[in-house]
């Protein structure tokens, strides 16, 4: 039922007849009956928050999702029951922001294992002005069963056909490529005219250098889309980063976009797989540049809190629609013309590897805000990225 028709009956319960009035009020009750019927009656859970995030009210499918009572979560924060999730980022979301989805998924260890997707939509008739949250929680335990033992192994295995295919065709004219251009160097020693063999020494020299980047980037691809798990060391993710800017800094400067890195504070050193890593940087940065086409700017934010150390691409590009929302992790799903639909799920999987989470958030035309959290220690409730 609207807001707008029980203020129109507060306003103008003066002038209605007892009858009337007692017609409208047994509306309401039906009304109001009916829909707390539906959602007690659905598979899904619901929670309703206010503006600071305590729960207002919860349906019973949530109470067995969750594993509390409804009626003492009642005023309590959603923290207690979900922890983990940066609420008061969530609900301090700024007016205007809310046209945007958020979907997560949760892994429960305890008091029993349980896999849980929630999604997070705004409670206002306005969307410009959110008067709290609606939460809405799907036991996908089963789901993801079952696509585990019939598309995982599938999925992976054309893929890593797929990726060895392309390496060797790749691979054998750049190792062709080096070698002549190795014997170029050579002969370019025997150029008597100074000025002639220095401009040739320097022009072979960046094809070289060329060369090794491409076979940098074919080792680093093959090490991430094998199904093994990172050899995790303590590294400097700035540095890391600064390395994978290096690798793409040809396609920035052939196009009328500028990136900035922006580091809060000094971050702590952290276990990771260096080449997965600068993989999982390098898919999102090139994902970024091609939803730039006509230029724009791409901000890397880096900050640590007390669980993680998050790396956020914030682009000012096309943004994602509604209806590929939930496809943007799915394989050889692409909306790019020459694109390959293997680049978010290969950066989904090395971070799920890593025991990290992906936060994305996307407005249609607006940009896209893809976030890297990876943990700083091992913690008990562990926060999967959509569609695993």
């Amino acid at each position: 039922m609207k807001k707008g028709f029980l203020d129109k009956l507060i306003a103008k319960i003066d002038l209605v007849d007892s009858e009337s009035l007692q017609g409208h009020f047994l509306r309401l009750s039906s009304e109001r009956g009916l829909l707390e019927t539906i959602f007690q009656s659905m598979h899904e859970g619901i929670l309703v928050l206010d503006k600071s995030g305590e729960i207002s009210y919860a349906n019973s499918s949530a109470e067995k999702l969750l594993a509390f009572n409804a009626k003492e979560a009642k005023g309590k924060h959603i923290e207690d029951y979900i922890p983990g999730v940066h609420w008061n980022r969530i609900i301090s979301f700024d007016e205007g922001e809310w046209s945007r989805l958020i979907s997560r998924d949760i892994e429960i260890t305890y008091p029993e294992y349980k896999l849980i997707n929630f999604y997070v939509v705004p409670l206002a008739e306005d969307q410009e002005k959110p008067e709290g949250l609606i939460i809405i929680l799907r036991d996908v335990m089963d789901k993801r069963k079952q696509e585990e033992s019939t598309i995982n192994s599938e999925r992976f295995e054309a893929i890593q056909l797929l990726a060895a295919s392309v390496a060797h065709e790749i691979g054998n004219p750049l190792n062709a490529l080096n070698i002549h251009l190795q014997l170029l160097q050579r002969e370019t020693g025997n150029i008597e005219n100074q000025e002639v063999r220095n401009s040739i020494e320097e022009l072979t020299q960046v094809a070289v250098d060329e060369v090794s980047r491409l076979d940098t980037i074919i080792t680093e691809f093959l090490k991430a889309i094998r199904p093994s798990m990172p050899d995790l060391k303590t590294e400097n993710i700035q540095q890391i980063l600064e390395e994978t800017l290096m690798l793409i800094q040809n396609d920035v400067s052939n196009r009328d976009i500028s990136i900035e890195v922006d580091t809060n504070g000094v971050l702590p050193m952290i276990k990771v797989d260096k080449g997965q890593i600068k993989q999982a940087f390098f898919n999102v940065i090139k994902n970024a540049l091609q939803v730039m086409p006509d230029g724009g700017k791409l901000i890397i934010s880096l900050s640590s809190s007390d669980d993680f150390l998050g790396i956020a691409f914030r682009d000012t590009g096309t943004g994602i629609s509604k209806k590929d929302f939930a496809h943007v992790f799915e394989p050889y799903h692409t909306t790019k013309e020459k694109g390959s639909g293997l680049g978010l799920m290969i950066v989904q999987r090395i971070v799920q590897n890593h025991g990290g989470q992906i936060e994305l958030v996307s407005q249609e035309n607006k940009g896209t805000v893809f976030t890297i959290l990876l943990p700083l220690s091992e913690r008990r409730v562990r926060l999967l990225t959509s569609e695993q």
